[in-house]
């Protein structure tokens, strides 16, 4: 497939019905921040056609109506869009906690992650509540957050095999990212702690706890803690 460039941004068709605009290959704040913008400018000006926008690190998969669109004029319209950016304003970021209780039956691989990086759990815990992270994308599920970025010390990979069923709340690691699971799910990622906050509710009008561009930090809280904001 043919990748057309315009400034800092590429396309690239990814099918017959949607289209891959990103702005390099690296996880940057800058990528970042021009995701949004363009995020914001075809919400806000909608293309008629295009049916969903799908954002991620570095770029977002524009889908279409390809009996509305084809990809020549697409990309013409977002070409037009692209020239926006610099001057386009985006709602300020919301700084977010999440209350986290770590280890336990709530972190059942803390221990294994602090064995693999020679640390102690303790060490782990004050290192992943240090950062603030963004907000970059959501998927996977309805609510699901992909964090970063996770502090390179803390970098572990996934498990080998994924775990039939991860507890909701449960706060996990993989790679250099770490995310929250809003649903009893299926998932591969380390768990170490869990949150008592819903991370999606769909009588919300925002269902989704986390919106792209937050920045969240994690609080540590006890057992106690724990139980009594989940029965507040």
């Amino acid at each position: 497939m043919q990748t057309l460039t315009t400034g800092a941004a590429q396309f690239q068709p990814a099918s017959d019905q949607s289209l891959l605009v990103y702005f390099g290959q690296q996880i940057t704040l800058d990528a970042h921040q021009r995701v949004r913008k363009l995020l914001r400018l075809l919400e806000e000006k909608p293309i008629a056609g295009v049916q969903n926008l799908n954002p991620a690190y570095c770029s977002i998969l524009v889908s279409f109506d390809a009996l509305k669109l084809n990809q020549g004029d697409l990309e013409e319209i977002l070409r037009g869009y692209l020239v926006r950016l610099d001057s386009m304003q985006i709602p300020k970021r919301r700084e977010l906690q999440l209350p986290t209780c770590y280890g336990r039956e709530f972190g059942p691989d803390l221990n294994e992650v602090a064995r693999l990086h020679g640390m102690t759990p303790d060490q782990i815990i004050e290192l992943h509540a240090s950062v603030s992270y963004i907000v970059y994308f959501l998927g996977f599920v309805p609510g699901f957050a992909y964090l970063g970025d996770l502090p390179e010390a803390l970098a572990t990979p996934r498990l080998d095999s994924p775990r039939r069923s991860t507890p909701r709340g449960s706060v996990g690691i993989a790679g250099s990212q770490t995310g929250v699971y809003p649903f009893a799910t299926p998932g591969g990622w380390r768990l170490i702690g869990r949150t008592p906050i819903a991370m999606f509710r769909p009588d919300r009008k925002a269902m989704s706890f986390l919106s792209v561009g937050d920045r969240v930090r994690f609080l540590p809280i006890s057992a106690a803690q724990f139980a009594a904001l989940e029965n507040a």
